[in-house]
């Protein structure tokens, strides 16, 4: 229930945790990042707590006031602006070429086996902004059949928490005579595989971190339509579509190609130089 309070209630944060051995206390580190709502009671002290030591960057919108940390990492279609804001396309995350050769290694055998091109399909569903309804996903299940069965391909597809389940009935039963693999939760996870192995990632519009993941890759990313809107999402993919990234899929496959979308890299470094140009003695 604590992470539920206002921040304004959440007066003695440590006093929260369940033991001395848990609760922030000296030594401080040089460098602290926060995500999420629960980490606010803390993260919006810890300049406090440090005396100045530690430098603070707090992912995504914080909703709380900017002059309480060092750095804040907003996605860019928050419009979220100040100058320690570094708004990044996405959301940064776990993509690197090492990780998802790393992933795939234990399923190259069976997915190699799989005629090209490789389509891989990232199903998400239920959110604040989107849904998908059994008849959404029978009419993609028939566009994502048509356009691997055009390209003869095959499908790699993986469903999230969030696909409800008689969406993801729908999708299964459409896809049921499609060449591939559809997995179905059991087992080990191939998500990175399919990432790596993939000639072209269809993703469905309702997850930002789904997308922001499959551009790292570098290969085409087409968006999968559902219903429902949301103006932040749409300013997300138009920013995503102006990098060259991803293309609304039309029920064809298109292919081009641009540079992998890095923006975990691109913040690191920023934190790096701004935590240098603190430190450094002014002259």
């Amino acid at each position: 229930m604590f992470d539920r309070w206002p921040n304004a209630l959440r007066l003695w944060p440590n006093a929260m945790l369940a033991a001395d051995s848990d609760r922030i206390q000296a030594p401080f580190p040089d460098l602290a990042i926060a995500n999420g709502r629960a980490s606010l009671p803390f993260s919006t002290r810890l300049r406090h707590w440090s005396g100045g030591r530690t430098f603070v960057v707090q992912l995504q919108n914080p909703r709380a006031s900017l002059a309480s940390f060092d750095m804040v990492i907003p996605p860019l279609h928050d419009g979220l602006a100040g100058a320690n804001v570094f708004p990044v396309l996405g959301s940064p995350n776990r993509i690197t070429s090492e990780r998802l050769r790393e992933g795939a290694a234990p399923f190259l055998q069976s997915l190699s086996a799989l005629r090209g091109p490789r389509i891989a399909v990232l199903v998400g569903g239920r959110s604040k902004t989107h849904e998908m309804t059994p008849e959404r996903a029978a009419r993609l299940a028939d566009q994502i059949a048509g356009a691997i069965d055009q390209a003869g391909g095959s499908l790699m597809m993986t469903y999230s928490r969030r696909t409800p389940g008689p969406a993801r009935a729908a999708l299964t039963a459409g896809l049921a005579g499609t060449p591939g693999v559809i997995w179905d939760g059991e087992g080990a996870n191939p998500y990175f595989a399919f990432l790596h192995l993939a000639d072209h990632i269809l993703v469905t519009e309702d997850s930002v971190n789904m997308a922001t993941e499959a551009a790292a890759t570098g290969k085409p990313v087409h968006v999968l339509p559902l219903d429902g809107s949301s103006a932040k999402f749409d300013a997300f993919h138009a920013a995503l579509q102006s990098r060259g990234a991803a293309r609304p899929f039309t029920g064809a496959l298109e292919t081009w190609t641009y540079a992998p979308l890095d923006e975990t890299t691109r913040a690191a470094r920023e934190v790096l130089e701004r935590m240098a140009a603190q430190r450094s003695p002014v002259s």
